[in-house]
């Protein structure tokens, strides 16, 4: 069971430089953000432009960006989102997912996190794997799935055929964590594949696509809940969740401070009053990533996975 407080943001971060990234038509059944349609030409050398922009840009802020190469072989054309097949967390525990599309399920890699304790210095207390769920047709995609509140150990959650209620029980009675459950679709009625996309919970603060929720009971429940815990709620509109503007993460600096990390396309959604509210409370950093969007229908924080391990002593490489 899990004793150990969490702090809400991290400074630190894993990132998967892509080897093969490209559209993945099994994914593209239930996220309806992908647009395959979108012709790119030679999207794995844009992608990896796009992403190494990105390291950069958190690297000057100060935020350590642990990257691993993907590998050729097998495919995995999402291999750029690590956040879906693991999470970090404070008291030591590494958790891996189980995934829905069978492509990504190659995507986890033992060695990775082997190499984060091993040659970086970071605590590996146990490791949780839950990918045996597979077997059942369940799946719980990491903080795609879930949306975490690490502070007040609320873990919420928009239920889709990638997010299933029993095994986020599990996992929640096994982090003690309370669960916060609802049903979120986008414009045209499609289930929300990831909660991430339309759900960002910061420090004091939340960035929530309230309109994709059509049932009202629920959307009070969780704006009240929301309250309790003392974060101003950000409305994001349909429109603007379709341009991944919910689909942003708060992170600390090793300079102090925070930051709040998005997509340039997502940023330029905003309006003047989302900006000066956000302002409030951290830092908006940007950074193109237009054709991961299109064709994987993830931004940038599918791209990481927070790392709230403890530490040897030794800082890593940033």
């Amino acid at each position: 069971m899990a004793s150990v407080a969490e702090q809400q943001t991290t400074n630190a971060v894993l990132m998967i430089r892509p080897a093969r990234f490209g559209v993945n038509a099994e994914t593209a059944v239930s996220n309806f953000f992908q647009r395959p349609a979108v012709e790119i030409n030679d999207p794995q050398t844009l992608a990896v432009r796009e992403f190494d922009i990105l390291v950069t840009s958190l690297r000057k802020v100060g935020v350590t960006v642990e990257v691993f190469e993907d590998t050729p072989e097998p495919w995995t054309p999402d291999a750029v989102f690590p956040n879906n097949w693991v999470s970090f967390h404070a008291d030591g525990s590494v958790y891996l997912y189980p995934m829905q599309s069978q492509s990504r399920r190659w995507e986890r890699r033992p060695d990775i996190i082997e190499a984060l304790h091993k040659e970086r210095g970071y605590q590996v207390g146990r490791i949780e794997d839950l990918s045996a769920a597979e077997l059942e047709g369940r799946y719980l995609e990491g903080t795609g799935s879930l949306v975490l509140d690490r502070v007040h150990r609320v873990a919420y959650a928009s239920t889709s055929s990638r997010t299933d209620i029993k095994l986020l029980r599990e996992w929640a009675g096994k982090q003690e964590y309370e669960v916060v459950s609802f049903h979120a679709v986008d414009s045209n009625g499609n289930p929300i594949y990831h909660t991430n996309v339309m759900m960002s919970i910061g420090d004091r603060f939340a960035v929530f696509c309230l309109a994709s929720i059509p049932e009202e009971s629920e959307r009070r429940r969780i704006q009240q809940r929301l309250e309790e815990t003392g974060h101003e709620i950000i409305p994001v509109t349909a429109r603007q969740m379709r341009e991944f503007a919910g689909n942003v993460l708060q992170l600390s600096t090793r300079h102090g401070g925070t930051i709040l990390i998005m997509s340039l396309r997502a940023e330029r959604s905003l309006t003047p009053t989302q900006r000066d509210a956000i302002n409030k409370y951290t830092r908006i950093v940007s950074s193109p990533v237009n054709t991961i969007e299109n064709c994987a229908g993830g931004s940038v924080r599918c791209m990481v996975a927070e790392i709230f391990l403890p530490r040897t002593g030794a800082e890593g490489r940033t």
